[in-house]
């Protein structure tokens, strides 16, 4: 039996859940209020924090130095594309494992989750002149197929485990139907598992967003995405902190707006109705 819940500990629990969301999302509150201050107020000492003269200047900066949209189009390409295709790949093989299971099943898991612990540098300079002998060097093709390879591991590993929720009897009485292995992974398999397919698609388009390592090291200005965007308002006079925090928001600003989105309908939508 569940165990009673009295007013008083709901008050105490909204109030630590309260606390600790704002906790987590006061870095980013400061930076967009940071964004609407002058380079002098930016710095002051003690920092302010609502009490100044808001002003939009950094944004109009911003937006004249740099091609926004531009950087905002091939992140939206790179982080869609390579999670698209990390999906394409990943369910079938997470399907295979979660259901064709092999005596090293479990070993291509955990090897696959160990190469997450490698360090990206590590694997930068051959992935470097690899892609200048492909002539992949500063393209969205480029950097899609890395991001994709990065976040795979993630992706089935995710799969992987809600497949493994959904009872093999269901997969059997569509075979015996006479489903194809085609039709048992879209009409019956990939419906019952929308909201953990929602779920992985939405946490690797935010690591494919915020990837930097890669978006720097392998893009010059043509497929510059909106890291390299930001990175570019670190220069050799210092950090001028109004106009980097302007340009933060703007990069983060899309990305926010598709978690709410998916929080308020997305994720909830789709679970109620394989609830339903």
């Amino acid at each position: 039996m569940a165990r009673a819940v009295t007013p008083r500990r709901k008050t105490i629990n909204t109030l630590a859940a309260w606390a600790i969301g704002l906790l987590i999302f006061f870095p980013i509150l400061w930076t967009i209020l940071t964004s609407f201050k002058t380079e002098a107020q930016a710095i002051n000492d003690p920092p302010l924090f609502l009490f100044f003269d808001w002003t939009i200047e950094n944004y109009a900066v911003v937006q004249e130095r740099s091609d926004y949209m531009r950087y905002l189009w091939n992140s939206v390409i790179i982080a869609g594309g390579s999670t698209v295709i990390g999906l394409l790949i990943g369910i079938p093989a997470a399907w295979s494992m979660a259901f064709v299971p092999s005596k090293r099943t479990k070993d291509i898991l955990l090897w696959m989750l160990s190469t997450k612990m490698l360090p990206a540098v590590g694997v930068l300079y051959p992935i470097y002149l690899l892609f200048i002998e492909l002539g992949l060097l500063d393209t969205r093709v480029g950097l899609t197929l890395v991001l994709m390879l990065i976040n795979l591991p993630i992706i089935i590993w995710m799969l992987y485990t809600y497949f493994k929720e959904i009872p093999g009897e269901i997969l059997e009485a569509a075979r015996m139907d006479g489903a194809t292995l085609k039709e048992e992974i879209l009409y019956i398999l990939t419906p019952m598992a929308i909201p953990g397919i929602a779920s992985t698609l939405l946490l690797n388009i935010i690591l494919a967003w915020n990837e930097a390592f890669w978006t720097l090291n392998l893009t010059a200005a043509k497929a510059a995405p909106l890291t390299a965007f930001i990175a570019s308002y670190s220069s050799p006079e210092g950090l001028f902190y109004a106009k980097l925090s302007a340009a933060s928001t703007m990069a983060i600003a899309p990305i926010l707006i598709l978690g709410w989105f998916s929080q308020k309908q997305l994720v909830r939508g789709l679970t109620f109705g394989a609830v339903k």
